[in-house]
C-alpha cells in the first residue's frame, strides 16, 4: 500500500511539473489573467487557472494507482464540476450568486456516490448522534465552507497551495494511523490516505511555478478545487471515526483557512461592513504589515499550518481528556495570537 501511495505521489508530481507550463500558456491564450488592484499584493498581470494542472495531475495519478470505487468516482466528478466552474470564473469573473450555485451543485454531486457525513460524535459523552435528514445539508455546508475558506486565503504566491498540501499530508497521516491502530476498515482509510498523498504530489509539482515569485496563480480553478478536495477527503475518512474527539480533527487540520474566514466574518460584523466585502486584514496582510516579507509571511503560515497538523495528529494519540485539554490550550493561543497579530480587527488599516 505504501509503495503504491508513494508511486501515486511521484506520478502526480511529474505530471504537475509537465502540465503547469502548458496550462500557463493556455491561460494566457483564453485570457484567464489576474489583474492587480489595491487589495492584491502582486503588481503585474499574471496568468491564473493553474488549478487545472493540479486537477488533471491528481485525477490521472489517482486513476492509475487506485482501483475504481464509487467514492473515487464521486470525488473526481465533483472535482471536475468545481474545476469547470473555476475556469469560467477565472476567465469571466462570475457573480457571487452564480459561483455559490455552482459550488452547491458540486457539493451535492458526491452524495449519490456515498460521500456524506452520517453522524457526529459528542466529545463530552463519546456518544454518536445520527444526522438523518440533516446529513446532506451538513455535508453540503461543510464542503462549501472549506471550498470558500481556501479560496479566501489565496492571496500570496504559494500560500493556498502550501497550506492545502500540509493539510492533505496531515489527512494522510491521520487516516493511515486510524486504519492501522483503531480498527477501521483499512481499505477505506487507505484509499483516503493515498488520495491525500496524491494531492500532495499534484500541489508540490505546481508549487515549483507558484512559489514566490510566482509564474502562474492557482486561480479560483485551483483554490476552489483544493478546498473542495480537502473537504471531501475529510468526509470520506475523518468523519467516519467514532472517537469522541473526531469532530474536531478536520477543523484543526484546516485551521488556517477556517479561522481566517471566521475572523473575517467576525471582524466585518463588528465593523458593520458586509460580510462578503473584501478587505486587507486577512492573516497574510497582517503579517506583512508587521514587517515580514512576502516569502517570510508564506513560510510563517506554513509553520502554523504544520503545527496545527501535528496537533490534529496528536488528538488521535492521546486520551479524550488530554485531547480536550489540548483543544482548550490551542483555543486560548489562537485567540491571543489573532488579537496580537490584528486579524480580529485593527484600529489602523493596512496600507496598500
Amino acid at each position: 500500500m505504501l509503495t503504491k501511495a508513494l508511486a501515486g505521489l511521484v506520478l502526480a508530481v511529474v505530471l504537475s511539473l509537465i502540465l503547469t507550463p502548458w496550462v500557463k500558456h493556455l491561460a494566457i491564450k483564453v485570457k484567464a489573467i489576474d489583474r492587480p488592484d489595491e487589495r492584491k499584493v502582486h503588481k503585474c498581470l499574471m496568468p491564473r487557472m493553474g488549478g487545472l494542472a493540479v486537477y488533471i495531475s491528481f485525477a490521472v495519478a489517482a486513476l492509475v494507482v487506485l482501483p475504481f470505487s464509487l467514492p473515487l468516482a464521486g470525488l473526481l466528478f465533483g472535482g471536475l464540476l468545481i474545476v469547470l466552474l473555476g475556469i469560467v470564473d477565472d476567465i469571466k469573473s462570475l457573480p457571487a450568486k452564480v459561483k455559490l450555485g455552482g459550488q452547491i451543485l458540486a457539493a451535492l454531486a458526491v452524495v449519490p456516490f456515498g460521500i456524506q457525513v452520517d453522524f457526529i460524535t459528542n466529545p463530552l459523552t463519546g456518544g454518536i448522534f445520527a444526522l438523518g435528514i440533516f446529513a446532506v445539508p451538513l455535508t453540503v455546508f461543510w464542503i462549501i465552507s472549506v471550498t470558500n475558506a481556501v479560496n479566501l486565503i489565496d492571496g500570496l504566491d504559494g500560500l493556498a497551495g502550501g497550506v492545502s498540501m500540509i493539510a492533505a499530508l496531515t489527512i494522510a497521516a491521520v487516516t493511515w494511523y486510524q486504519g492501522f491502530y483503531e480498527g477501521f476498515a483499512f481499505s477505506t482509510m487507505a484509499e483516503v490516505a493515498m488520495l491525500a498523498l496524491i494531492l500532495v504530489g499534484a500541489v508540490l509539482g505546481f508549487l515549483r511555478y507558484n512559489f514566490y515569485p510566482a509564474k502562474i496563480f492557482l486561480g479560483d480553478t485551483g483554490s476552489m478545487f483544493l478546498g473542495y478536495c480537502l473537504a471531501v477527503l475529510a468526509v470520506m475518512g475523518l468523519t467516519k471515526s467514532a472517537a469522541a474527539i473526531s469532530v474536531f480533527i478536520p477543523i484543526v487540520i484546516l485551521g488556517i483557512p477556517l479561522l481566517d474566514t471566521f475572523f473575517a466574518i467576525v471582524r466585518r460584523r463588528v465593523k458593520k461592513r458586509p460580510i462578503f466585502q473584501p478587505d486587507k486584514e486577512h492573516l497574510h496582510h497582517c503579517l506583512m504589515s508587521m514587517g515580514l516579507s512576502h516569502r517570510q509571511t508564506v513560510l510563517a503560515i506554513y509553520a502554523i499550518s504544520a503545527l496545527l497538523g501535528g496537533s490534529a495528529f496528536m488528538l488521535n494519540v492521546v486520551s479524550t481528556n488530554q485531547a480536550m485539554l489540548l483543544l482548550g490550550l490551542m483555543s486560548i493561543v489562537v485567540i491571543i495570537g489573532a488579537n496580537k497579530i490584528g486579524i480580529i480587527g485593527r484600529k489602523a488599516s493596512v496600507s496598500s
